[in-house]
């Protein structure tokens, strides 16, 4: 419209609060995450079990049943190493899809060239990147601790009381232990969609640095037999602090201290990888 004509009005309607405007990237980062059919049907797999685990929990206190089936009662235990089993578990499927979805939350926007479109609007980088991240944390979280606490919830219920108040350490083991992991696997995920433009490419780096990572590692304990080459190994430094927050007996070559204080500085230089490459624009030598 031509300015001359003076028709131009400004919109009058209602603001977004400075607060919420990341919930608009959340929103539609959310429903991308859904846009491929594999990735749908990938989702329904992480279900499988959890609903295995709820049989489990139902069948340890179906007395009758086991006797019937010849199975000694006492068998089938709902304890802390249960639930670390299901932190392993879920932990894998959570990985494996932050391979698939994860890596198609940023570089698009790179690929394109649209991160000046979102900074010319009151928008911080840190906004951008929580509106980006929590879509795929909250995918995260509904095949790790909801799933978790949801079963535990049960076992409550049918344990009763005493089992309850004497195990809530497990409840929160298992949101703590899930949201380091969902943090750490947020932060590598959108630190290599940054900086490698091509989704399936940065998806296959965030694979081949899982598996090499522990292959290298390995290799380093094998050749200078040491353990320290455990280090390099991301999966294992995170199985040793669950080992440690749900207090099983399992022993590990590098303490929790040492595990803790290498995610940590794993996740700090994601982040600065991530916002290195996160601005309005960028200067091509």
């Amino acid at each position: 419209m031509a300015v001359y004509r003076r028709n131009y009005r400004a919109y009058s309607g209602p603001v977004t609060s400075l607060s919420s405007r990341w919930m608009v990237l959340f929103r539609y980062a959310k429903r991308n995450l859904f846009s491929s059919k594999f990735q749908t049907g990938f989702f329904v797999v992480c279900f499988f079990y959890p609903f295995a685990s709820l049989i489990m929990i139902y069948l340890a206190h179906s007395v009758g049943f086991l006797e019937k089936m010849g199975i000694p009662h006492g068998v089938i235990s709902i304890d802390n190493d249960f639930f670390l089993r299901f932190m392993n578990v879920q932990g894998t499927l959570a990985f494996l899809m932050t391979a698939f979805a994860g890596p198609g939350l940023i570089s698009p926007d790179l690929a394109n060239g649209a991160m000046p479109l979102y900074f010319c609007r009151p928008l911080s980088r840190a906004e951008y990147v929580l509106g980006k991240s929590s879509a795929l944390a909250l995918l995260l979280s509904e095949i790790t601790w909801i799933p978790g606490l949801v079963l535990f919830a049960i076992q409550a219920s049918l344990a009763g009381a005493s089992w309850t108040f004497s195990n809530l350490w497990i409840a929160a083991s298992l949101f703590v232990s899930s949201m380091l992991w969902i943090t750490l696997l947020c932060l590598l995920a959108m630190a290599l969609s940054a900086w490698v433009k091509w989704r399936v490419v940065a998806g296959a780096l965030l694979l081949a640095l899982m598996f090499f990572g522990a292959g290298f590692g390995q290799a380093i304990n094998a050749v200078l037999r040491i353990d320290a080459g455990n280090i390099f190994n991301v999966a294992y430094l995170m199985n040793t602090v669950w080992s440690a927050l749900f207090q099983t007996e399992t022993e590990h070559a590098i303490p929790i201290g040492e595990a803790a204080t290498a995610l940590l500085t794993y996740s700090g230089a994601c982040m600065a990888l991530l916002l290195k490459k996160v601005r309005a624009y960028e200067v091509v030598a």
